[in-house]
């Protein structure tokens, strides 16, 4: 096998592990072995249920801002795999993922890598090439089995503790908290921006010996009208403009990345001015993302209770006129029953559509579990891009529509539009 496309190697990658999901270590750190990948520069390691995203976009904006030569790998992407890996603010080519693609292939000898773990060693591959300075890391599920946790992180980060893929992760907060602190380490800064950790977190943190920072104890936030003052471990800054990205909760998601700085700042100075235009530039498509036009789109891959916690407060705190019509979609997986109970009565009429795949949901199982929930406003669709449609057709130029339930979703509703937003 000698895939010379991106097309045929991400196929190539589908077909390697039987599994789409296997958490472990032993496949990952074998490989990383032969390719000898110990990175030289410091890791910033970012796990948690929802925030992730935000708060790696915003540590990519801050450091891009200071000069720095930045990497950032995070997952799943939208309508590109090359979103996935960043180096200097910007998508590497097919030609440069294609090449860590075959190094990491000429590494692995009968190694049986998952999609993730696959694309994991190349990111770090090209990242080590590309002789970067700093290197960001999303975690893909959980932490302690994930492929990432294969490196050895300089900061680790926590952002919330919630119920998502509970069949990997255990079915209550506390045994979740504790696969998402296994991302920490002995003696480097475990921060958390969840402000009601588990108790398995703050053990773990404990039993290890990692000087655990927590929000609202190590390092806070003090709202004001036009800005916001952060204090931590590097000291007070004030006068700091909100995120451009809307939704209070970003502000959590902003004081940890800001804390993660002030544990590097040893070795990775960061002024104010930085963190500045880094609030004001990191932007996250997916992520309460409006579209302009009239009526507007509102794109969110909330896709969890919390999420659609969170989608839901920002619906209710952005005014429209009208109506709001959903374009929904959800894997099987899913707490489907407890995101439309979060949601349903901040949406006035449904469109459900088919997530294509096996793990995907229709939108008639969709359309059953709405009406059980007591929502009557209801269509079911074959696909994503049909439930858009029907959803623009109805909607009036004081209505807004919000897609949301999946990464999938939000993806096909940008290829329906042409992905020009």
């Amino acid at each position: 096998m000698n895939p010379t496309q991106l097309e045929d190697w991400l196929s190539h990658l589908e077909r390697l592990h039987p599994k789409t999901i296997a958490l472990g270590l032993d496949r990952v750190l074998a490989v990383k072995d032969r390719l000898k990948l110990v990175p030289s520069f410091p890791l910033i390691v970012v796990g948690g249920t929802n925030g992730k995203g935000s708060t790696c976009a915003m540590l990519e904006a801050m450091l891009l801002a200071a000069g720095y030569r930045v990497g950032l790998y995070t997952s799943p992407h939208l309508i590109r795999y090359n979103e996935r890996v960043r180096i200097d603010g910007r998508m590497v080519s097919d030609a440069a993922l294609c090449e860590a693609f075959e190094a990491v292939e000429a590494a692995r000898h009968a190694t049986a890598l998952t999609y993730f773990e696959f694309g994991t060693l190349a990111a770090l591959w090209q990242f080590t090439q590309a002789k970067i300075e700093v290197a960001i890391l999303e975690v893909g599920l959980g932490g302690r089995l994930d492929a990432v946790n294969a490196f050895e992180p300089d900061v680790a980060i926590v952002t919330t503790v919630d119920l998502d893929h509970m069949e990997y992760l255990g079915d209550t907060r506390e045994k979740i908290g504790f696969e998402k602190a296994g991302i920490y380490r002995a003696g480097k800064p475990a921060l958390c921006a969840d402000a009601d950790p588990p108790t398995t977190l703050l053990g773990y943190a404990a039993q290890i010996g990692a000087p655990l920072l927590r929000i609202n104890h190590d390092f806070k936030v003090a709202r004001e009208a036009a800005s916001w003052t952060y204090s931590g471990p590097g000291g007070v800054r004030s006068a700091l403009p909100y995120p451009v990205m809307r939704g209070a909760h970003q502000l959590a998601n902003a004081a940890v990345a800001v804390a993660a700085l002030d544990c590097l700042r040893a070795r990775l100075p960061v002024a104010q001015a930085h963190i500045r235009a880094g609030l004001l530039s990191a932007r996250l498509p997916g992520r309460f993302q409006v579209l302009p036009g009239k009526p507007p789109v509102i794109l969110d891959v909330a896709h969890n209770p919390q999420a659609a916690r969170i989608l839901a407060q920002n619906l209710c705190e952005q005014y429209v006129p009208g109506k709001t019509i959903a374009v929904f979609g959800m894997l099987r997986d899913k707490d489907i029953v407890s995101v439309i109970s979060v949601l349903k009565d901040s949406i006035d009429a449904w469109h459900a559509g088919d997530l294509q795949g096996p793990r995907g949901a229709s939108g008639e199982a969709l359309a059953c579990l709405l009406r059980e929930a007591g929502v009557t406003a209801i269509s079911g669709h074959p696909d994503i891009a049909e439930a858009y449609a029907a959803a623009c057709r109805e909607a009036g130029e004081n209505d807004r529509i919000c897609a949301f339930g999946s990464f999938y979703t939000v993806a096909e509703v940008l290829k329906a539009r042409g992905a020009k937003d």
